[in-house]
């Protein structure tokens, strides 16, 4: 209890610290274990079962591009470990099929605090064994649903409120992934990136950076720092002349990246439509990929070998031309058909495998008919790997600077740029993550704060009540029953002597309790809320938690409830105190805007002591980068920028009270 309270107290950047580091070391561990699962299971299934040893990049082994010694066994194996996989996932953990890290951002959306704590593990073997069998599937999903099941365990041990747990989820997500591709900061970016098509989670970003670093520092110690292609020393951008090439990409990108997404989610719904038994389905479906893999092996497993084959000149022009062109479009298709069905891996490693042959092919026709065409072709690899994902993906900074840290090199992303913003264009609004929300004003993240402005402004502890009830932990339950009847309320605070709060009863929990049981023995912990939590926030732990009301406590010393009703009624009297000002001020009102000068009597003071001339309403406080909500406790500062709205008669008074000239716009 003192550590969820001491959590729940501490600022920003103090808490995120903490707990930002504690998920980067399981998500970094994580990664890794994950990591030895898949090597393992690549040797024993394809190795010892079909003689196949695929190709790999330059830090993982640089194995060059073989064949399978029983190619004949392919279908045999990748069906194989769809069926393991099936039975492994629809037996213990369905909600594990599938990209796992779509699965995380609905849970970021819709329920931080309830990934089961199974899930990880489920999604961790399922996913080794299906991609370690030859199935088409990336790496990323399993470790964001790693990092986001400890992220989300994180929230129901230490009882964090709904924004918080929501954090935990995306700084999970962010380290996962940012470890497992050994790219810290392009995984950061994406944990605030991923959850939303056109917009960003920027309350996450700080506990982002500090879990990814932390992952990837564990995660380099353990298994290796190389960046997974190396370096592409030969990838550069000399000449404004590439960039029609580099336009072209994007539009290639685009048009392959609509395809990717609807035929991913084209066999997705056609498996649903099946009456084979789901279990069987992985399986039935990995047989295909095997037969695929015989003539086309890079297919099989992540791909990231056949990538790097991009890279060097040499190597991509020993491979066939029609092997190159087909490849792509092959691997989009296994895909499809192994995470499709309800094999468990991720689609953002072979989202960026398809990116990077698009560019190795594109770069194979041009080379020897176009004019300028860079020497090396890591340069449209790099490109195009970045304009694929990344507008696939709708998180566009974050796929550029992971592909700039997978490669070792800033080089390609001033063309990137152009790529990338024309394969959105081209894309429009289609993305590989159903759960995606368009912005933040479509989360339930922030349902409340963009639907009603002003809940961000009341703090739960200016609208919280005393309890109509108290029990203490050792009332009998008999004598608690007669009380919640008596009092006709739902539940009650259950509080010791010294005052500190124990847990709260309900009334429907006490009913089959036995009469002579003590209330203590059947409290149960609640989501409590902090007298400085807002009642956006109060709303958001409502709705998560299912629960009418909720105590509010300072320290550990319960100072009152907040229900629903006392919610509506704050916020009622409040928008009703707000258009009264404002209705007092009249049509001739405007917005004025100052700087509080070094001397203003406003500096110091708070928001509610300040003598505000009459006819005036402070609308926002900037403070640096920061939009500060004007409530009554918020200090104001010399430096600070307001925004006030005031009748022309008050404009004098407020001019003298900030100490200069203020800068209006009529309204």
């Amino acid at each position: 209890m003192w550590v969820r309270r001491s959590i729940r107290s501490a600022d920003y950047l103090r808490k995120w610290i903490v707990l930002g580091a504690l998920i980067g070391v399981i998500s970094g561990v994580g990664a890794a274990i994950f990591f030895w699962a898949l090597d393992l299971s690549t040797r024993f299934f394809l190795g010892a079962l079909a003689g196949y040893v695929p190709a790999s990049p330059i830090g993982e082994g640089a194995r060059s591009i073989t064949g399978a010694v029983r190619p004949w066994a392919l279908p045999l194996v990748v069906g194989l470990g769809g069926l393991i996989s099936g039975l492994i996932v629809f037996r213990l953990a369905p909600e594990a099929e599938g990209h796992g890290t779509d699965a995380a951002i609905a849970a970021f959306h819709h329920g931080p605090r309830r990934i089961r704590a199974r899930i990880p593990l489920v999604k961790l073997v399922a996913s080794a064994i299906t991609i370690g069998s030859g199935g088409s599937g990336g790496r990323e999903g399993p470790t964001a649903q790693i990092g986001a099941g400890f992220g989300s365990f994180l929230a129901r041990l230490l009882d964090l409120d709904a924004r918080d747990s929501r954090i935990a989820v995306s700084t999970g997500m962010g380290a996962g992934i940012g470890a497992i591709f050994r790219a810290p900061l392009g995984g950061a970016v994406l944990a605030v990136e991923i959850p939303y098509r056109d917009d960003v989670e920027s309350d996450a970003l700080v506990p982002a950076f500090v879990g990814s670093i932390v992952a990837f520092t564990i995660f380099g110690a353990l298994v290796g720092f190389d960046p997974i292609f190396g370096r592409a020393s030969g990838a550069g951008f000399t000449d404004p002349f590439q960039l029609l090439y580099y336009a072209l990409i994007g539009v290639v990108c685009g048009l392959v990246g609509r395809l990717y997404i609807a035929s991913f989610y084209g066999f997705s719904r056609w498996f649903r439509g099946r009456s084979a038994p789901r279990m069987v389905r992985p399986a039935l479906a990995g047989l295909a990929v095997g037969a695929m893999g015989i003539v086309l092996p890079g297919v099989l497993g992540t791909g990231y070998g056949w990538v790097q084959a991009g890279f060097d000149r040499d190597t991509l022009m020993g491979l066939s031309i029609w092997v190159v062109l087909a490849l792509p479009f092959a691997k989009i298709l296994a895909t499809s058909l192994s995470i499709g069905s309800g094999g468990s891996g991720g689609v953002f490693g072979p989202g960026m495998v398809v990116g990077g042959l698009i560019g190795a092919g594109l770069w194979r026709l041009l080379e020897p008919i176009a004019p300028a065409v860079p020497v090396d072709p890591s340069a449209f690899v790099i490109v195009a790997m970045m304009a694929l994902f990344g507008s696939v993906a709708r998180a566009q900074l974050a796929v550029m600077l992971m592909v700039a840290e997978m490669t070792d090199s800033l080089a390609m992303l001033a063309p990137a740029m152009l790529a990338i913003g024309i394969a959105t264009l081209v894309l429009g609004d289609r993305t590989i993550y159903a759960s995606q929300l368009r912005s933040r004003a479509d989360s339930p993240a922030h349902r409340f704060r963009f639907a009603l402005p002003l809940m961000s402004a009341i703090a739960a502890g200016d609208a919280a009540r005393t309890p109509l009830l108290v029990l203490r932990p050792d009332e009998t339950i008999n004598a608690a029953r007669t009380k919640l009847e008596a009092a006709a309320v739902p539940g009650a605070p259950v509080v010791g002597d010294d005052g500190s709060l124990g847990g709260v009863v309900d009334r429907a929990a006490l009913a089959a309790a036995p009469a002579d049981a003590t209330v203590g023995d059947f409290c149960v912990t609640a989501s409590a809320l902090s007298p400085e939590d807002t009642l956006d926030d109060a709303l958001g732990v409502l709705a998560d938690t299912r629960r009418s009301w909720a105590p509010v406590v300072a320290g550990e010393r319960l100072e009152g409830i907040l229900s629903m009703h006392d919610i509506v009624g704050a916020y009622r009297r409040a928008l009703a105190a707000n258009v009264r000002q404002v209705r007092s001020i009249g049509s001739a009102g405007a917005m004025v805007e100052a700087e509080i000068p070094a001397g203003s009597p406003l500096a110091g003071r708070a928001v509610a002591a300040a003598p505000w001339p009459r006819d005036t309403v402070l609308v926002s406080v900037e403070r640096g980068d920061r939009v500060i909500v004007p409530r009554g406790d918020v200090r104001l500062e010399a430096g600070d920028r307001l925004t006030v709205f005031s009748a022309p008669k008050a404009r004098p008074e407020l001019e003298d009270l900030l100490g200069g000239t203020i800068a209006a716009e009529e309204g």
